[in-house]
């Protein structure tokens, strides 16, 4: 499910499909910019899309969720079953829009980006478009299927008194690209009495809040967005909330997060190097990081910290990964100490934690 070395000689060639005709001219204007992206053509409307995709054959859709005639879920519902291509979801800063963005890619989208408005300049959201473009670009969606939401969740059976003498102990965990699925799959198999999680995805504003909503109902532990000076005990999980970085703190025997703002690393905010680095510092070796499916090397840094410190890290394996980006570059630093498949990291991390 990798994507491969991208051809300089042959652009990425995406379709934009929008509702808005200010958000098509301005996708198309600021990707025009970019040697390696081609957009060769925009559609209205769902109807339009489908002819186009037909006969311009695009490598890359970016598309709208909330439009008339039919909506996005259903357009990529469609297209999920008889044309499947990457896809990236453009939705609105609502709650309405992060829960729709969310369901998108648990039905086969690979990644989210907000609309440009006054939390996100122009400027910003190309480049970080223009990385998820590059990113999802020939990633082999026919191999994903949807998730259903109620899915049964297998947990890990663990002896509680055992996990009842880690309460000084942190799992960390950082993904991108195809994290969102990939998250799930490891926390819903946590025991509700595992180590504080602390987590960092890389998602607007807005959706992080949804995301750990969804997550809250499919998990034994407590999954919130992250506030400032929440603590990170045993049974919850913190989720870093979009366009705010998430750092470890520790006061006597208490661990909490500090959400703050700051410049952005890698194009991120919140950045999973950030998150990692501070658990480096406080945790040291009480730590377990996880690095999951994305692209790029956020997070590779972090973890050699982490490890440097005395905490034992797990990577995700390239066959299970969407994109095989910074888990790859944290082994290429020496950071990790297990590569695992993702049907298998809950469980490696559990024993672990248990050291």
């Amino acid at each position: 499910m990798q994507n491969p070395i991208l051809n300089i000689n042959k652009p990425i060639r995406v379709l934009v499909v929008d509702d808005s005709a200010i958000v098509r001219k301005v996708f198309s204007q600021e990707l025009s910019k970019e040697k390696d992206i081609e957009v060769v053509g925009t559609a209205p409307d769902p109807y339009v899309a489908r002819e186009k995709i037909i006969e311009l054959k695009p490598d890359v859709i970016t598309l709208d969720i909330e439009m008339p005639r039919m909506d996005g879920i259903t357009f990529l519902k469609k297209l999920m079953q008889h044309y499947p291509l990457p896809v990236i979801i453009v939705s609105s800063l609502t709650s309405k829009g992060s829960s729709l963005a969310l369901e998108a890619l648990s039905t086969g989208a690979l990644e989210v980006i907000s609309k440009p408005n006054a939390a996100y300049s122009v400027g910003d959201m190309s480049i970080q478009l223009a990385d998820k473009i590059r990113a999802v670009y020939g990633v082999h969606v026919d191999a994903r299927k949807p998730v259903k939401v109620n899915e049964a969740t297998n947990q890990i059976a663990v002896n509680s008194r055992a996990l009842a003498q880690t309460t000084n102990k942190i799992i960390a965990i950082g993904a991108s690209t195809g994290g969102t699925e990939a998250i799930r799959k490891v926390v819903t198999r946590f025991p509700v009495t595992s180590p504080g999680v602390v987590i960092v995805q890389h998602m607007p504003a807005q959706f992080t809040t949804s995301f750990a909503e969804r997550l809250n109902g499919l998990c034994q532990m407590e999954v919130k967005e992250a506030q400032d000076g929440d603590s990170v005990t045993n049974g919850r999980i913190l989720i870093a909330p979009g366009n705010y970085h998430m750092v470890l703190r520790r006061s006597g025997a208490r661990y909490y997060v500090q959400v703050k703002n700051g410049p952005m690393v890698h194009h991120q905010r919140p950045a999973v190097d950030v998150l990692f680095k501070s658990v480096a510092r406080y945790a040291g070796r009480n730590a377990l990081g996880i690095i999951l499916t994305g692209m790029g090397s956020d997070g590779a840094a972090g973890m050699l910290s982490m490890k440097n410190e005395g905490a034992i890290n797990i990577a995700q394996n390239e066959k299970s990964c969407v994109v095989y980006g910074m888990p790859k570059e944290a082994v290429k630093m020496g950071g990790v100490d297990h590569i695992e498949h993702i049907d298998n990291i809950a469980e490696v991390a559990i024993r672990c934690i248990m050291r």
